[in-house]
């Protein structure tokens, strides 16, 4: 008898996709607590590979576009944006750090900066209440009296210029 783990699966690719959620070879995985437990075990090694750890046991991720997605936002202390990520952590938003990637895609940094996180539909509209425009095109996160340029990204994933209309 084999022993639990990833033997199950061992034939298929274990990846977590851009619309958030994981997937074992192109079937979805639709168990919540493994998907919470596979987004709480995935690593980063040193050449920019993903793996899971599981106790003793590793297995290759394909990640399609971040490690992390922003599931949803929550009204944090004093109103400040708290992201719920697809680890079931919340962290309050780091305002500097969003931009706007190719197909209008908004993300930032999380985990104190280590990663990049993209916004899934959802939390992108709760904190959209939070946006204004300019005349002249430019785009801003407004937190009580603050306002936070938000910046678009070349398609290479730089921050090129501010995000124009």
């Amino acid at each position: 008898m084999a022993k639990a783990g990833f033997y199950t699966i061992e034939s298929d690719r274990i990846a977590f996709r851009r619309d958030g959620y994981w997937y074992s070879g192109s079937e979805r995985i639709e168990n919540a607590r493994i998907a919470l437990l596979f987004s709480r075990g995935l690593r980063r090694a040193s050449d920019g590979s993903y793996y899971l750890q599981i106790a003793e046991e590793r297995a290759p991720v394909d990640v399609e576009d971040t490690a992390f997605v922003v599931r949803t936002i929550e009204d944090g202390p004093g109103g400040w944006p708290l992201l719920v990520l697809n680890d079931g952590e919340r962290e309050p938003l780091d305002p500097k750090t969003l931009s706007v990637g190719p197909e209008n895609v908004l993300y930032c940094t999380v985990k104190h900066g280590e990663y990049r996180a993209r916004f899934l539909r959802s939390a992108y509209y709760h904190l959209a209440r939070l946006f204004e425009t300019e005349d002249d095109g430019r785009s801003f996160l407004v937190i009580g009296s603050q306002r936070y340029e938000i910046e678009l990204q070349s398609p290479g994933g730089s921050a090129a210029e501010t995000l124009r209309s």
